[in-house]
């Protein structure tokens, strides 16, 4: 008996220590997100032991422990019509609200939904939530782009989905079949999905044959460049929850089909070395010593390695690719774009991807809203249904629809 108790104790210690994360004072619900954190760390462990015994790829195998965990949770839209259908090949799902008259143009939303290019889907309930409660708050039509993932398909293949999907939603004839103002579309999304979301918008927006532009567009904590993953919220939240800074540059190295073995080089910014010629005229893009103020620079310094690994922009070509990292774009490309919307959290890697952009866009003259939360992290968004509700998620996301009802 003695030896049960021991044993009892000495497991619940070790979950304990498995369990705490040092978080900062300002985070609501610590010990929730330390457990959700946990539950994250348990399944991404464990794909990545059955990627190593050659059982399957971790990111298909979390993909369908996300699937799993998801039938959890019923989906209900009493007062929205889900339809599942295809926009130039392109499978989508479309959210409509009941009850208006059928001679009322609505607006609309076309959201990208976020998981680091690979994980999620447009009908799992996360998602089904976030789009019903969006569609239904706004009277608005909501198309949800379920874009193919990683690691059957890398980029460009989501950013060309994305763009083909919106497209078709964005011709007259469609619109009118959805009795959606053309004059009032936004488009939005989620972490991967809002880097998919500027992305696209930067490439409809220079497209002179586009019959359709966007009213406005809504990034929530965007992915926005692999340039720098150095910057002070990519070190400040190193080992933050949900996603900490190697998580993310392993998804960066799926997304583009890379080799593993460029992580570690990619997180001391070896790619993008001083001898690297083709980083140059990119630096300044992503200088955060100018793009971001006092307040979140801290006391953190650049890191340029003098010398770093050429051979890594070589194989990976696409880490510089502005449809796949939108913050190096163009001032010009900028400045065709529509009035913006950029959530960023404190506890986040991609805080400052997002601060960063919106400094740039204001700098071209777009109008810009940045809406900072302290307390909140990466992915919060979407916490709002049991067991992973958090206050902070609902609140992020009823400041979002409250600017997207403002604004659209």
């Amino acid at each position: 008996m003695k030896s049960a108790v021991v044993l009892l104790a000495g497991l619940c210690a070790l979950t304990a220590y498995y369990v705490y994360l040092p978080l900062p004072s300002t985070v609501s619900e610590p010990w929730r997100l330390m457990l959700l954190d946990a539950s994250f760390r348990v399944a991404q462990q464990t794909c990545n032991l059955a990627h190593y015994l050659g059982l399957g790829h971790h990111l298909r195998i979390l993909n369908f422990i996300i699937g799993t965990f998801d039938k959890l949770n019923p989906q209900q839209a009493e007062r929205v019509k889900i339809t599942d259908t295809q926009f130039d090949g392109v499978e989508v799902r479309v959210y409509e609200p009941l009850g208006k008259a059928e001679k009322t143009l609505r607006r609309s939303v076309v959201y990208i939904h976020g998981g680091g290019w690979a994980l999620s889907s447009t009908r799992g309930s996360f998602y089904n939530n976030l789009c019903s409660i969006v569609a239904e708050s706004l009277d608005a039509v909501v198309v949800s782009i379920e874009y193919r993932l990683v690691p059957d398909f890398h980029f460009p293949v989501q950013f060309n989905d994305v763009l083909r999907a919106t497209r078709h939603f964005m011709h007259p004839e469609v619109l009118a079949q959805y009795s959606v103002n053309p004059s009032r579309v936004a488009i939005s999304g989620d972490s991967a999905g809002g880097n998919l979301a500027a992305a696209v918008c930067q490439e409809m927006s220079q497209d002179q044959n586009e019959t359709g532009r966007f009213k406005l567009q809504a990034l929530i904590y965007p992915i926005l460049q692999a340039f720098d993953f150095n910057t002070p919220s990519y070190r400040q939240n190193e080992f933050a929850p949900v996603l900490p800074r190697f998580v993310m540059v392993k998804f960066w190295v799926d997304y583009f089909n890379g080799n593993y073995e460029f992580a570690q080089s990619l997180v001391v910014n070896n790619h993008t070395s001083q001898d690297v010629s083709q980083a140059g005229p990119f630096r300044d893009r992503v200088d955060w010593t100018t793009l971001i103020t006092p307040r979140f620079r801290k006391t953190y310094k650049p890191v340029t390695p003098t010398v770093g690994e050429v051979e890594i922009l070589r194989a990976i070509p696409s880490l510089l690719d502005v449809s796949a990292a939108p913050l190096l774009a163009e001032k010009q490309v900028l400045r065709l774009q529509p009035k913006t919307y950029i959530l960023t959290c404190e506890i986040d890697v991609l805080r400052d991807d997002g601060i960063m952009y919106a400094k740039r866009l204001e700098d071209a003259g777009v109008e810009i809203t940045l809406d900072h939360f302290e307390d909140c992290f990466h992915g919060c968004m979407i916490f709002t249904i049991w067991p992973t509700r958090f206050l902070a998620g609902i609140r992020i996301r009823d400041s979002y629809i409250q600017w997207l009802r403002e604004n659209l």
